[in-house]
C-alpha cells in the first residue's frame, strides 16, 4: 500500500512538510509506503474549465507537475494534502493542482481515504481545512480524521515541532490512516467493493 502527501507550500521543507513528515513516519511503521510530493515555487497553471480533459484522464497543460501526480494517483491508495495559510484560505498553489487533479483524474482518486492538513501561525485553518476537504468531498473518499482539527501551528519547523498536540493530532492521522486502508483491503478480499454511484441526474437551480 502506498499513501502521497502533497506538499502545498512553495518552501520544501517547511512547516508543511514538517506536519506532513510526522504522517509518514507513522504510516511507514505500519509497513505503508509514502512518497512527499513537492509543488514547489515553479509556475502552477489554474484549471480554464475548457473540458479538454474530460475522458482522457489528464490535463490539457503539461508544463507542470499535475499530470505526473495524475499517474501516480492511479496506484495509490492514499492521499493527504497539506496547505498552509495565507489570508485565512490555502494555498492558491494547491487549490489550483487539485482542481485540475480532480477534474482530470478524479476517478483515480475516487473511494480512496484522504486527510487534509493546514498549517498557520496562528489562525484561517478552519476554513481552509473547509475549503480544501471540499475536493475529497464529491469524489466520494473517505476522510480521515483525528483526535482534533487536521492542524499544526508555528512560524518555522522548529515552532511547529513545539506543538506538540498538533504533532500528536498528524500521528493520529497517520494511524487512522493505516486503519482504514487495511479495513479496505480486508474487505476487498471478501469480495466488499466499493459502491457504484447513481450520476444519471444532473441539474441546476433554474430548471
Amino acid at each position: 500500500m502506498q499513501v502521497l502527501l502533497f506538499n502545498g507550500s512553495p518552501r520544501a521543507n517547511g512547516c508543511t512538510f514538517t506536519a506532513l513528515s510526522e504522517i509518514a513516519g507513522v504510516l511507514n511503521a505500519q509497513g505503508i509506503e509514502t512518497e512527499i510530493l513537492q509543488i514547489g515555487n515553479s509556475p502552477m497553471q489554474d484549471c480554464i474549465g475548457c473540458n479538454g480533459c474530460a475522458d482522457k484522464g489528464k490535463c490539457v497543460f503539461s508544463t507542470d507537475l499535475v499530470n505526473e501526480w495524475i499517474e501516480k494517483a492511479k496506484s495509490a491508495d492514499g492521499f493527504v494534502f497539506g496547505t498552509p495559510v495565507y489570508y485565512a484560505h490555502p494555498s492558491g498553489r494547491i487549490l489550483s493542482a487539485m482542481d485540475r487533479l480532480f477534474y482530470a483524474g478524479g476517478k483515480y482518486f475516487e473511494h480512496k481515504p484522504a486527510a487534509v492538513v493546514a498549517s498557520a501561525r496562528r489562525a484561517g485553518t478552519t476554513a481552509t481545512l473547509d475549503t480544501v476537504s471540499k475536493h475529497l468531498g464529491i469524489a466520494q473518499m473517505p476522510i480521515i480524521s483525528s483526535t482534533y482539527w487536521n492542524m499544526v501551528h508555528g512560524n518555522s519547523p522548529e515552532e511547529t515541532k513545539q506543538d506538540f498536540e498538533g504533532m500528536q493530532t498528524m500521528r493520529n492521522i497517520g494511524a487512522n490512516m493505516a486503519w482504514i486502508l487495511k479495513c479496505i483491503q480486508a474487505g476487498k478480499q471478501f469480495g466488499i467493493n466499493a459502491p457504484q454511484a447513481e450520476t444519471s441526474a444532473w441539474t441546476n437551480f433554474i430548471r
